[in-house]
């Protein structure tokens, strides 16, 4: 048995239920010693705490030690009044949230290696004495103070891990845990030297951030920042790429603790993002044997994360493509592939600097960032079908008539189609200033000086230097709001369904439509299934294709337009996460034939079952919109059957259509290979499938963990082979 899976063994033996969460009561001792000190100082000492006073949780095969199983105590442990006191307390000094960029974040880790946190400590030491003479010198000597605390902790953290590593080591004869123990005494304070070094001080501080309660925290460009040290030990003798493999593996497989800790999420554990191969900051292919080495490593610990994404360009090797293809074709989904042709152009507009373009990594699920060089991540939805049946019906909601909307008359008075076209602009221009001004005061609801977040700092350029919070001008750049902008397919297919049926045929007028659609097609089955029959998005047919185009670039215009509270941009992305469900509900029946509350078409994708002439279309149409003009990312699943992944050949078949795919502009494909079959025996026998990893959207899940709105939104994909 490999270590790998001795690991995996040991924690699936473990029993980590009946416990309590204890990170707001070892908070709360942090703030209780500091009530007269200034908010920004309390919250250093509670984040500090945190740090210091979870136990270090070891396994007994752990190679990189780093757990969040410190946060939990047993029941009793702690009395229920003791944690809602503390909690109370926690909740006193506030917390922020998704919305005001509090983490879906990538930390700025190659200044971390090329320091250590001794170095790291020296550098906020240089800051506080460049900064003691500046006319706000209190301010950032706080801040700094806060860091310094902050990173302190850190290392005692690292030093407490020692320690505990070291006594079981001693207690079992463990030469292994002993090695490990070695290694965090080294980084509490020294920077890494070898590859397992350099990925233990890495996994250290995500873990930092876990028990924080930060989420969705990118591991980033870990085969570049890595590189350096993997390519030293394996010329040097000290690591195969065999043993690299086992020790990322080793690492990656915790992401799944909070599945084993019974208290998972339909993807089973945390969000991790990690990007491998793309371009170098110089535009050379930056793919290396590292990039092969996290691939496999992803693919032994076969669980849905990390949320692996895999950047290709035109130069990008054969060889990578088919590691990736071959991967995906486990039925496990990832890595998501993505165009870098594609998203470094769309980062630049935004005014960045080339070289930072050219780095991006991916948060959360596909959306792209600047790596350790701007505030944590925030997006939202933008259900733009809805805005289409405003236009329809005078602002107004068919379902039950609010005035959400623009008045901008009724479709009696609408006399072509693009005069229709203009107030549907008319309709999403508004949609959008009401959906990004929300945003914004939600945004700067928060005191930013009260409200400061020191340590993650520490992880971003130039806060240290600058002596400012990431959220209070610290970072390089502003910050961003992503919109996944829903519904590309059943918009273009009820434009083009409007065009044919209303102002070519005029089989009806647009005032008969809307009443139609408002009655859900009652007693109009007929016209219905002639909706469906006309052409759909996804067959290379540039009579519906238009409109995607069209409306990608509306969508671009119009919010490249609007600005965040600090100045950045609001990016527009062609995804929905799982979104696609929740807006259809709330939408009445549109003209492609969709029935009232049904979902709408799945982020950039075809809508489902209407992509009829085969993949290559699907390829052809998809890619005609400029996906340069869209910064945050997409999202086009795609789903192929086991046996299109059975030999090189048809494997390199996959490849040459993704290459052309990517070749004409597309932005990002991922691929579901589990088959039809195995979905439906899985929703009918779940006992039999707890482990079934399939691709949802953004992300891959264990397929019996998702509702089964979602799963039955998976099995109606068109399935191809």
């Amino acid at each position: 048995m490999n270590k790998l899976n001795m690991l995996i063994t040991e924690m699936n033996s473990i029993d980590f239920t009946n416990r309590d969460d204890i990170t707001a009561y070892l908070a709360y001792m942090g703030y209780r010693e500091h009530y007269a000190e200034s908010s920004l100082i309390a919250r250093a000492y509670a984040t500090a705490n945190l740090f210091k006073d979870h136990k270090p949780f070891i396994y007994n095969y752990d190679r990189i030690l780093g757990s969040i199983n410190g946060r939990y105590a047993p029941c009793g442990a702690y009395s229920q009044a003791t944690l809602q006191h503390a909690a109370n307390v926690c909740a006193s000094y506030g917390y922020m949230g998704f919305y005001q960029n509090i983490d879906h974040f990538t930390p700025d880790y190659p200044t971390l290696l090329q320091y250590g946190i001794g170095g790291m400590l020296n550098r906020i030491d240089a800051s506080e004495a460049a900064h003691k003479g500046d006319s706000d010198a209190a301010q950032k000597l706080d801040f700094l103070q806060g860091a310094r605390v902050c990173m302190q902790a850190f290392s005692e953290m690292v030093k407490n891990y020692a320690c505990a590593a070291r006594k079981k080591g001693e207690e079992t004869q463990n030469a292994e845990l002993l090695m490990a123990a070695d290694i965090a005494d080294k980084l509490a304070f020294s920077k890494p030297d070898t590859f397992r070094e350099a990925l233990q001080l890495v996994w250290f501080a995500h873990i930092s951030f876990l028990y924080e309660g930060r989420y969705a925290m990118a591991l980033g460009r870990m085969d570049q920042y890595l590189y350096p040290y993997y390519k030293n030990d394996v010329e040097n003798g000290v690591i195969t790429s065999e043993e690299a493999v086992d020790l990322v593996a080793c690492t990656l497989y915790k992401i799944a603790e909070k599945k084993l800790m019974n208290a998972p999420t339909m993807w089973g554990g945390d969000v991790v993002n990690i990007a491998i191969g793309g371009l170098k900051r110089d535009g050379s292919d930056a793919t290396n044997e590292l990039s092969y080495v996290i691939l496999e490593a992803v693919k032994r610990c076969n669980i849905p994360g990390p949320n692996l994404s895999a950047r290709m360009h035109k130069s990008t090797p054969d060889e990578f493509y088919d590691a990736c293809l071959k991967v995906i074709g486990t039925g496990l989904g990832y890595p998501a592939l993505m165009n870098d042709e594609a998203t470094v152009p769309a980062l630049a507009d935004c005014g960045y600097d080339i070289e930072d373009c050219r780095d991006y990594s991916m948060v959360g699920c596909i959306e792209a960032f600047i790596s350790g060089k701007q505030p944590p991540w925030a997006d939202g939805r933008y259900n733009t079908p809805k805005y289409l049946e405003f236009a329809l019906n005078d602002g107004r909601c068919m379902r039950d008539g609010v005035l959400y909307g623009l008045k901008t008359g009724k479709a009696e008075d609408i006399t072509s189609m693009q005069q229709l076209l203009d107030v549907f602009v008319a309709q999403m221009e508004f949609g959008a200033l009401e959906t990004v001004t929300i945003f914004n005061n939600e945004n700067d609801r928060y005191n930013r000086k009260r409200y400061c977040q020191p340590y993650l700092s520490c992880y971003c350029q130039d806060c240290i230097n600058r002596a400012k919070d990431i959220n209070d001008g610290g970072a390089v750049y502003p910050s961003v709001y992503g919109l996944g902008c829903m519904g590309i397919a059943t918009v273009a297919d009820s434009l083009a369904a409007i065009e044919k049926t209303v102002f070519i045929d005029k089989k009806l007028t647009l005032a008969q439509l809307r009443d139609i659609l408002i009655a859900d097609f009652e007693g109009n089955e007929e016209l219905r299934q002639e909706l469906l029959s006309l052409p759909k998005y996804g067959n290379n047919d540039d009579f519906v294709d238009k409109y995607a185009v069209w409306l990608l670039d509306k969508q671009y215009e119009i919010f490249s337009k609007l600005r965040t509270r600090d100045g950045g941009r609001v990016y527009i992305a062609m995804a929905s996460n799982v979104q696609n469900i929740s807006a259809g509900s709330v939408c009445a029946a549109t003209p492609d034939g969709r029935r009232n509350g049904a979902p709408m078409s799945d982020a950039a994708s075809p809508m489902h079952g209407m992509d009829r002439n085969g993949v290559t279309s699907v390829v052809l149409s998809v890619s005609k919109p400029d996906y340069t003009k869209v910064a945050c990312g997409s999202v086009v699943n795609q789903k192929f059957t086991p046996s299109a992944f059975s030999s090189d050949e048809k494997i390199a078949k996959l490849r040459a259509l993704i290459k052309v795919y990517f070749a004409r502009g597309a932005q990002e494909m991922q691929i579901n290979s589990v088959g039809r079959k195995t979905l439906i025996d899985a929703q009918e026998h779940p006992e039999r499938y707890s482990d079934l990893v399939v691709r949802v959207s953004g992300f891959s899940a264990y397929y019996t963990y998702l509702t089964r709105d979602i799963q039955n939104d998976i099995l109606m994909r068109t399935e191809n082979d």
